[in-house]
């Protein structure tokens, strides 16, 4: 060990077996990492033990560090809370820190005899906010649905005090607003309808309803059909809305979902707040890559809630969480009451788990790549068991006529998108009778012993896969799992099974089947790899087989073996160029005379005096 990371190393096994946290310092003195431990000694030393096998982002963190400090804790959850309130007050670089892109956003309801419920960026103007809200589409979303429901202006001009002057707007002849600006409607009544838009915004649709149904009956009984029918359409107007919205309703009136996606060296947090059952707000937070999954959901949900005046009664994660008890406890107290941290593995809660975490990957279009592609490796690796996106692929498959003139291509994925830089091609001639199996177990060996010669250089031969896919069943699988085995090469292995119509219906591994044709990301991704590793390998056998049919040609000149003709198209590059040549360039192949090469010329220009053409080939 260098001398300083011993030292630490010394320094943090001096330290006592209690519960506390620590504060990582660098040469200037800065903090740049706080932590808990339930052990500081255990926890601290394992910093400096086996440094190079920490994920990288720990690594660097270790590389800067030059002392520490530590404070004793009575049990982990004070140390948890200290470890937050430190990381608050210091923001340290190694930590994770909440920091977003984006302003926060709140709906206006005006003041004055025509109050108005606008969308606002600033509490600059006078009235009702209501927020914030971190997605500016949430509260357009929402000012959009409020407006359209209770007809209310959406314009931002002013009302003049002589209304009935003016002449009523576009949106009034299309049903869309009462058109106070021409008359149309009482302050009274307009009053009452801005009323029952703020009641709706406050308590949601459910309540909303309830009282405008029971207001609707009384309208009825007191014979005032007209407002009778008003509501009518409200509350139908309120129920079309939310059948529009229930692909993103939850059975649970209020929680938070919060999914994780990681791509291209980084990562991203999603969540969705629920309120009223219903997606009211979102937000999003880009970070740098890491691979403590669990440490990573808990020291999010610790920074995230500890910034929040409320914790809803539930929180719903995409995987597990550190110490995730503690952080129950920690959201717990700090919400005054019972929080429940779920982690859904089937069913509707499920669902919203994998919407949400397809919009944190729809965040991370970095490289070149789009957010479809992002979501589609993300969810790749969920239903691999991988514990990141497999970014960079290579796919295999073999291509032959009834067994004979074997060849294999080897196509490259990276970031979800083709790198035909990176694709290789495989001659087989040399196996006699060859099946599927020997010939895909042949040309992993081949491809490894490459990536030996050629390690470090980059893609194609010099770099490993992050997964490797067969076109192919469970015996290709079987085949290649020895040969993976032998090189010391632990890459994860599918094969891409087709169904009767040809088309990817699954992935296959010796553990079983992985259906994917219910997620269409994950489906329209390996379709587009088997295919094009189908197209690429097709394609290399149809040349080999045309090459050796004209390879056969110039057998049939007397004096050409095989060893000059394949010297000939070595020189040449095809039998048309060969066709073409004088007999002085002939002679210039390796292993031609004069005679060959005059057999040759004879042989493609016997008959062009007659026709005037070289013989056609």
């Amino acid at each position: 060990m260098p001398d300083r990371i011993e030292h630490l190393y010394q320094k943090a096994k001096a330290l006592p077996l209690l519960p506390g946290v620590y504060l990582m310092k660098d040469k200037a003195g800065k903090i740049i990492y706080v932590g808990k431990a339930k052990a500081l000694k255990n926890r601290v030393s394992q910093y400096f033990t086996r440094v190079s096998s920490h994920e990288e982002k720990v690594k660097r963190m270790v590389e800067h560090v030059d002392t520490f400090e530590y404070i004793v804790c009575d049990s982990e959850f004070e140390a948890l809370i200290l470890e937050c309130s430190l990381i608050k007050q210091y923001m340290p670089k190694y930590n994770i820190l909440l920091k977003d892109d984006k302003g926060y956003h709140y709906i206006l309801v005006t003041q004055g005899k025509w109050p108005k419920i606008l969308a606002a960026l600033q509490m600059e103007n006078e009235g009702e906010y209501l927020g914030p809200y971190a997605s500016s589409y949430s509260v357009s979303q929402t000012v959009d649905e409020v407006q359209r429901v209770f007809r209310l202006p959406s314009c931002p001009h002013p009302f003049p005090d002589n209304l009935k002057k003016r002449r009523p707007c576009l949106q009034f002849h299309l049903g869309r607003c009462v058109a106070p600006c021409a008359g149309k409607i009482s302050n009274e009544a307009y009053r009452e309808l801005a009323e029952g838009a703020l009641a709706y915004l406050k308590t949601g649709a459910t309540k909303s309803l309830e009282r405008m149904e029971k207001e609707m009956r009384a309208a009825a009984e007191a014979m005032d059909f007209e407002k009778a029918a008003c509501l009518r359409d409200r509350i139908a107007a309120i129920r079309k809305m939310g059948q529009k919205q229930k692909v993103v309703a939850s059975a649970v009136k209020e929680q938070d979902v919060i999914a994780l996606a990681r791509a291209g060296g980084r990562a991203c947090f999603e969540v969705f707040r629920f309120r009223q059952g219903r997606l009211c707000d979102q937000e999003h937070f880009i970070m740098d890559m890491f691979e403590d999954l669990p440490a990573a959901r808990s020291e999010f949900l610790m920074g995230y809630y500890s910034g929040r005046d409320r914790v809803p009664p539930r929180v719903t994660v995409c995987g597990p969480v550190e110490d995730r008890a503690l952080i129950t406890q920690y959201l717990s107290e700090k919400a005054g009451r019972r929080v429940t941290l779920s982690v859904p593995q089937k069913g509707d809660q499920k669902k919203l788990v994998d919407m949400c975490r397809t919009n944190a990957a729809q965040w991370l279009t970095e490289k070149g790549r789009t957010g479809k592609e992002t979501a589609a490796l993300d969810e790749l690796a969920r239903l691999t068991g991988l514990k990141e996106p497999p970014s960079y692929l290579e796919a295999y498959d073999i291509s032959h006529t009834q067994g004979s003139d074997t060849v294999a291509g080897m196509v490259v994925f990276s970031g979800g998108k083709p790198l035909k830089s990176a694709y290789r091609k495989f001659g087989l001639e040399h196996m006699e009778h060859p099946d599927d199996y020997t010939a895909m177990a042949e040309v992993l060996d081949r491809r490894l012993k490459e990536y030996e010669v050629h390690k470090e250089e980059g893609e194609g031969f010099g770099r490993l896969p992050d997964m490797i896919l067969l076109d192919g069943g469970l015996g290709q699988v079987n085949a290649v799992l020895p040969v993976l085995a032998r090189h010391g090469v632990a890459v994860p292995l599918f094969g891409m099974v087709k169904d009767a119509k040809h088309k990817t219906r699954a992935l296959v591994s010796p553990k079983g089947e992985i259906a994917i044709k219910a997620t269409r990301g994950v489906f329209t991704l390996l379709t587009q790899i088997q295919d094009e590793v189908h197209r690429f390998s097709i394609g290399f056998h149809r040349q080999r087989r045309k090459k050796k049919a004209l390879h056969s040609a110039l057998l049939e000149i007397p004096g050409i073996g095989e060893t000059r003709a394949k010297a000939l198209l070595q020189h040449f590059g095809s039998v048309r160029e060969v066709a073409q040549a004088t007999e002085e360039e002939l002679c210039l192949a390796r292993g031609m005379s004069k005679a060959a090469a005059k057999q040759v010329y004879a042989y493609f220009h016997l008959n062009e005096e007659k026709d005037g053409n070289v013989k056609d080939l």
